[in-house]
């Protein structure tokens, strides 16, 4: 795990290679092991190491034998040792058992498309002497980040936002259509950043540079449902021996490893995989907020626990009751870019945790998408049942009722209170809008009020995942390319990354092997959803491996109470962050739309949960994104004005 950093230079002189000591202090965190540069003609590249494979033979940059091909790699090769062997075959010489130095050596033998010859979580950036090319790639699903800058004198990549801006003269305007979409969704979709001109690499994408021109081309897509007709047993063979293969190889490292244990089926079913592989305990995290109110809706170390138990795991947990008002300035520089999901909070406490015993840990993110773990996904089999009411009760009897529900997310109550409110007013719409009405923060009438410049743009990063979702494909297979192409990588993935680097800890994904996913995208959807029943065939496929009370649990999201945090112990930092003055003065939303929501919020009338993180958070990432303010300097002057 690492980060990668660069300067090409379109015309003119080359900049000074100081800058690349800029650029890698800044991504200290993702590296602190290592460090490394390269300069050839145009290009200054360099990278951060945490060392997790070959430790001492793996330093980067790498190059092939003559040293006219260089690679330097964010992320891990899976099943690399195979791919050696083939190389080895073929006369390739290497220099190290690092998973790294295949990339020159595919880069050969392959040119672009050596990107369809691996699987794992990487960007990278290859550099071709003779033909002064540059390569840039970044992993199918998103997991890793490459943040670039286009100006017509040089292109800038990072791994990170923070290694682009450290260059001074980088220009810090906000992207309104960037902003526009974050507010919607809670996130900022790829290719946007949330700073004017710096783009995100797509995932599945290769960048190429040579000869001045640059392009960029896809070179993966979700794989349409199989044609071939497999039995239900046969289906829970190929999941169960796709995630065993794909825990199995994320298990190499040189360097001690764990799992982060939350007692859902995901992360269970990777601790239980990771056990039948290994003669050693499996070391697990958990973590659980105090008992007291909504840290008892949270709280699921009792379901860790026992998953512990079951596989004799070298178990430890925390119970934590977090000061946010501290915490969050420095974890919204971490981020990035600002997200509107209360899971980075928890994310960073699990990662800061691990750090202290292990370098890698395995995760359970991705199940959901790929298995129909979201509720969300029930939507088609309510709505059909919903239909068969007559409209004049729906329009005159059930829709007034379901305006008039509490809306909370922090007791098992109000939280079905929320989500059906949610469904019935949502339940003649089509597929898109259904979907979008259950992950949208602020919806487009909403937004138009609540932004100055208004709502801008009538396509947002959804309408364009719905327009590329058609074909014979169902309606399930469409949600989940729509949920793979958008929230996955650029909130969920995208926190993952920012909040363990953080703590230089490096996290694996085995839901998200290719494997894994082109088998879940090929089975028929009734494999994954069966009646009610959410992750059908995941459960089943885990029946002898899991205990039954982790099967059968209810879905519950891997976040912090922080809508109820903001009614009580955060309720004079949000005034004091969303105050009159500073809305007034940032000048990006309308004062009065934000008032109205701090009061409903407070009141339990909506759950504003969300949207009010989502304006808090924005306006902590403006603050020491856009005017340079540090986080500590940050966190005591918001401290010093809310006791006033």
């Amino acid at each position: 795990m690492c980060g990668i950093y660069g300067v090409l230079t379109r015309r003119g002189n080359r900049p000074d290679e100081r800058i690349l000591n800029v650029m890698g202090n800044a991504l200290v965190h993702r590296g602190p092991d290592d460090a490394g540069t390269f300069v050839s003609g145009p290009l200054l590249m360099g990278m951060r190491r945490l060392s997790i494979i070959d430790v001492e033979g793996g330093h980067q940059p790498i190059s092939n034998e003559d040293g006219t091909i260089s690679v330097v790699c964010n992320g891990e090769i899976y099943g690399f040792e195979r791919i050696k062997a083939d190389l080895l075959r073929r006369g390739h010489r290497f220099r190290s058992n690092s998973d790294t130095e295949m990339l020159v050596h595919l880069y050969e033998e392959y040119g672009d498309d050596l990107v369809q010859h691996i699987d794992g979580m990487y960007c990278f950036a290859i550099w071709d002497q003779p033909k002064q090319r540059l390569l840039l790639g970044r992993d199918r699903l998103g997991i890793k980040p490459l943040y670039l800058l286009m100006e017509p004198h040089r292109m800038i990549f990072a791994s990170e936002l923070k290694g682009i801006l450290a260059l001074p003269d980088v220009d810090r305007r906000i992207d309104p259509d960037a902003l526009r979409e974050y507010l919607s969704l809670g996130y900022v979709p790829a290719p946007h950043s949330m700073i004017q001109r710096i783009q995100k690499l797509p995932p599945a994408s290769v960048m190429s540079w040579e000869g001045g021109e640059f392009q960029t081309r896809q070179y993966w897509a979700l794989p349409e449902p199989a044609s071939e007709r497999f039995s239900e047993s046969e289906w829970i063979a190929r999941v169960r021996t796709e995630l065993e293969r794909s825990v199995k190889e994320q298990m190499v490292s040189d360097v001690p490893l764990g799992a982060f244990l939350s007692g859902g089926i995901d992360s269970s079913a990777v601790v239980g995989l990771m056990a039948r592989n290994t003669s050693s305990p499996v070391k697990t995290y958990s973590i659980g907020f105090d008992t007291q109110g909504a840290g008892r809706y949270y709280n699921e170390l009792p379901f860790a626990k026992a998953v512990a138990e079951q596989f004799e795991t070298d178990h430890r947990e925390i119970v934590v009751r977090p000061d946010c008002s501290d915490l969050l300035p420095k974890l919204i520089w971490q981020l990035d870019e600002p997200i509107a999901d209360s899971a980075f909070i928890t994310t960073y406490l699990v990662a800061e945790f691990a750090q202290q015993d292990v370098t890698v840990t395995l995760c359970g993110v991705g199940g959901d998408e790929l298995f129909g773990g979201y509720r969300r996904y029930l939507g088609e089999y309510y709505s059909r049942l919903y239909q068969r009411v007559p409209w004049s009760v729906r329009k005159h009897v059930m829709e007034p009722i379901a305006r008039r529900l509490p809306s909370d997310r922090h007791s098992r109550l109000l939280n079905t209170s929320r989500l059906v409110k949610k469904f019935v007013l949502s339940g003649d719409q089509t597929l898109a809008e259904r979907y979008r009405d259950y992950v949208q923060v602020f919806d487009r009438s909403v937004l138009s009020q609540l932004l100055v410049s208004g709502c801008g743009g009538p396509q947002d990063a959804l309408d364009r995942a719905f327009g590329r979702a058609h074909g014979p494909a169902d309606s399930l297979w469409k949600l989940m390319d729509v949920d793979l192409a958008t929230q996955l990588p650029d909130d969920l993935l995208a926190l993952t990354d920012r909040m363990t680097m953080m703590t230089s800890l490096e996290c694996r994904v085995p839901f998200l092997d290719k494997g894994v996913v082109e088998v879940a995208a090929k089975m028929p959807s009734e494999m994954k959803i069966r009646g009610r029943q959410l992750k059908y065939v995941l459960k089943q496929a885990m029946q002898d491996l899991l205990p039954s009370a982790v099967l059968n649990r209810s879905k519950r999201g891997f976040g912090a109470p922080l809508g109820a945090w903001i009614k009580g112990e955060l309720a004079s930092y949000l005034r004091e962050v969303l105050s009159e003055e500073r809305i007034r003065a940032r000048g990006l939303v309308n004062w009065p739309v934000v008032q109205s929501l701090i009061e409903e919020h407070a009141a339990g009338r909506e759950d504003y949960t969300d949207h009010l993180l989502g304006l808090m958070n924005l306006e902590l990432w403006c603050s020491v994104y856009l005017d340079s303010v540090e986080p500590a300097e940050l966190t005591s002057s918001l401290r010093q004005a809310a006791i006033r």
